[in-house]
């Protein structure tokens, strides 16, 4: 709300990006159409339309979409506020006007046209980044913000968590953040519901859009293999020899690289790249992947492989992003000696290499240090990378925050999570 607010009447496109059922629609038609009402914007001034309702269907044609539009800005002397839920549902046709040069009218040409009326603000959202968050923002160039949201924070569960709140970080890591989640009563319902989402939203619009007709089940063991490995290193070619070894089915390394594609434009996954900490540079291949919400990725598994240490990671990861950060895999490289002397290469892991504007913070992950020897793996990384950003351990146990002789923090998961300040003291 802070962002849509700073932005309005800016003279460009507001872009509302991220996962279905996320409360993109409930962020624009409820809290800021309630907004302008009460700033003195009158019913008449804002244009709202969905189209993803079955009823709106005629206005998935551009042309019918920007008549209505069109027909409803009739007062120069009023501001207009344009909001379209799911943009991408618009068709792509052939403009009638040139009918032998194969032009196509998208819903791009219809939002540059809303933007040359003096007197409108457009905003529009939508559920594929590559769509948006890619080909608006290019075309629009300096004309376009994009706006992400995400699945509820754990903060903003906590906030409003019903019951003893020494159970909410375990019901978060299990049921996730979608908002209607916490509106249900009981694991039944909640499980049901995050189920019902894979095949009846996210897989159906992925063959939809993408016009895939034979590969559903493909798609599923797929969003499973991912779900199974969050937090592990992995790539097509991974994923294809898990396929043909445990599924007995050969898919192409290219046809799986597609498909992952096809989940991040969608914002069901998101991809971690890897980082060489000493080197400074990208290592291409292998990379993470983690569910952009627990609940979707505990739902796939039937709520079953439920460890609580890859589940942190995950929480942790999509709440960094939330906030703004740039969020790789870190690779610390160091010289050591094996079992007979020999010198060998080693790649130790950093979970998080944090980056936003001239800040950067590195991060681990770890369910407990209490034991020494574990506590000296976890930070054997971080006391080896060449630098005096900070570094932070993120445990699971209930601690006060403190600090080592390396200068490396340590923090409790629930106190990262609630309070971001954390992460610079």
């Amino acid at each position: 709300m802070d962002q849509i607010i700073q932005k309005k009447d800016n003279g460009r496109v507001k872009i509302i990006t991220g996962l279905r059922r996320s409360g993109k629609s409930y962020l624009l038609f409820n809290l800021f159409r309630k907004y302008l009402l009460e700033s003195g914007v009158g019913e008449d001034q804002i244009i709202g339309l969905s189209l993803d309702d079955i009823s709106n269907a005629k206005y998935r044609n551009p042309f019918d979409l920007n008549n209505l539009v069109n027909e409803r800005i009739v007062d120069k002397r009023k501001r207009y506020y344009i909001l379209i839920d799911e943009i991408q549902f618009v068709a792509e046709v052939q403009n009638p006007y040139v009918p032998d040069a194969n032009e196509k009218i998208t819903f791009i040409d219809v939002v540059l046209g809303w933007m040359k009326i003096p007197n409108a603000d457009v905003y529009v959202t939508g559920s594929n980044s590559k769509m948006l968050s890619t080909d608006i923002l290019t075309q629009f160039r300096d004309r376009g913000d994009e706006i992400r949201v995400s699945p509820l924070s754990y903060a903003e569960v906590y906030e409003h968590y019903q019951g003893d709140k020494r159970n909410a970080w375990r019901d978060y890591y299990t049921y996730g953040g979608m908002p209607l989640v916490w509106s249900m009563k009981n694991h039944e319902e909640k499980s049901r519901y995050l189920r019902d989402l894979f095949t009846r939203t996210y897989i159906k619009d992925v063959l939809e859009r993408h016009k895939i007709k034979n590969d559903a089940e493909v798609l599923e063991i797929l969003l499973n293999v991912l779900a199974s490995g969050i937090g592990s290193l992995t790539n097509p070619r991974r994923i294809s020899n898990t396929f043909e070894s445990e599924r007995n089915l050969k898919i192409a390394p290219d046809t799986i690289a597609s498909y992952l594609g096809y989940f991040l434009d969608a914002f069901l996954i998101q991809k971690a790249e890897r980082y060489d900490v000493k080197g400074r540079k990208y290592i291409k291949t292998p990379v993470k992947y983690y569910y952009s919400d627990p609940g979707l990725r505990n739902a796939r598994l039937g709520f079953r492989q439920m460890e609580e240490t890859h589940l942190m990671e995950n929480v942790l990861f999509n709440d960094l992003i939330r906030r703004g950060f740039d969020v790789d895999v870190g690779v610390v490289e160091h010289n050591t000696r094996d079992a007979s002397g020999n010198n060998i290469r080693k790649q130790l892991e950093v979970d998080f290499v944090v980056n936003r504007g001239d800040e950067r913070y590195y991060i681990q992950s770890a369910l407990s240090i209490a034991a020494p020897d574990k506590r000296k793996q976890e930070i054997a990384s971080l006391i080896r990378i060449p630098d005096s950003f900070r570094k932070i351990v993120v445990v699971k146990d209930y601690i006060m925050p403190w600090q080592d002789d390396y200068g490396i923090r340590y923090v409790g998961i629930e106190d990262f999570l609630l309070d971001e300040s954390l992460i610079a003291r």
